[in-house]
């Protein structure tokens, strides 16, 4: 199979040809043919159950996963799941997977009876185990009045993870929680929505990524006013509002921010680089944020000779028309044509 087009994000003119799972440059490129992508990248999806509660189901996950393939997302980053095993291996049929082990949740933070509860004292080990695929997600913290999990523990936790060669997601969405986990040394903040700004230079220099998955909370929006809980309200309320000026103030600091859902249905990544848009980044930088930036940070390659033979294709320049996102015209995972 031959590949050309222009490749995002160099606008070079490239020709490829597949080679297994692999690309390798060949002939004279030309500047006519599509736009590629080396694919879409949702970097908080739990593909295999529609909540948290659920018990994982290797059918559900290949449904989601699936309709994600179908949107052109070809990389997936799941911080947490409700699968027990660790060591699950890639289907060649579906997306290339980033995963976790089980959310590590300790007393009085997350869902009842969702990922694996812990005491304090028993995060570091705990989320150590969790992280033999790679990532453990820590439930950081939960409720608005709620303490977040201490910043001595988080911290030890952080350390250990990153001592066995691994990376730490945090679930935060509190001022304090958000500030434990950039204090900790996180790899990653997920949602962040109560952000102090007088943290983003440390995030931009230790590398901590935000993700703060617009797309869920616009979901929550929708349903707030059923809440008869007023503080819980006020709080949604101001979270979404504050994320807006963060994620701009953010990507000026220089931290790398990234797309993620978080969210069913699946393959909405595109409208997750859309709120990215709105919210103030540049629009290169947001598609960046869902491709090719998303997957350096996982340490994937993009489109370059010897990369792996993941390619989505479209009509335009998404960072010119980035509602083109939904409407890819080929789309090539390991190798093969799926779409």
């Amino acid at each position: 199979m031959r590949i050309w087009g222009i490749a995002l994000p160099s606008r070079a003119p490239v020709s490829f040809v597949v080679d297994g799972e692999r690309l390798r440059a060949s002939g004279t490129s030309t500047s006519d043919g599509l736009w590629l992508l080396p694919g879409l990248v949702d970097v908080h999806s739990h593909a295999g159950t529609e909540a948290p509660t659920d018990a994982y189901s290797h059918e559900v996950f290949r449904r989601h996963m699936l309709a994600h393939r179908a949107a052109g997302v070809l990389t997936v980053r799941s911080p947490g799941s409700a699968d027990p095993v660790l060591d699950r291996a890639d289907d060649a049929d579906l997306p290339r997977l980033a995963r976790s082990g089980r959310w590590l949740a300790t007393p009085g933070r997350f869902f009842a009876g969702a990922g694996r509860r812990v005491e304090e004292d028993e995060l570091p080990s705990a989320a150590v185990e969790e992280a033999v695929a790679g990532w453990c997600k820590v439930i950081g913290d939960w409720m608005p009045d709620d303490p977040p999990v201490p910043l001595d523990v988080l911290t030890a936790t952080v350390d250990a993870v990153h001592a066995a060669g691994r990376r730490v997601a945090v679930h935060c969405q509190t001022a304090e929680g958000c500030r434990n986990a950039v204090l900790a040394g996180a790899d990653s903040l997920e949602h962040g929505m109560h952000l102090d700004h007088s943290l983003l230079s440390r995030m931009a220099a230790q590398g901590t990524a935000l993700v703060p998955t617009f797309t869920a909370f616009a979901g929550v929006l929708k349903g707030l006013e059923k809440s008869s809980d007023a503080r819980f309200r006020e709080w949604i309320q101001g979270g979404w509002e504050h994320a807006f000026p963060t994620v701009r103030a953010a990507y000026e600091a220089g931290v790398t921010v990234l797309a993620g859902t978080d969210n069913k249905p699946c393959g909405e990544v595109a409208g997750e680089i859309s709120w990215l848009i709105k919210a103030g980044m540049p629009v290169e930088a947001a598609v960046g944020a869902g491709s090719w930036t998303a997957r350096a940070w996982l340490g994937l390659p993009g489109l370059v000779d010897g990369g792996f033979a993941d390619v989505v294709g479209y009509d335009a320049d998404p960072c010119e028309e980035p509602d083109v996102l939904t409407r890819p015209r080929l789309i090539v995972l390991r190798g093969k044509l799926v779409g």
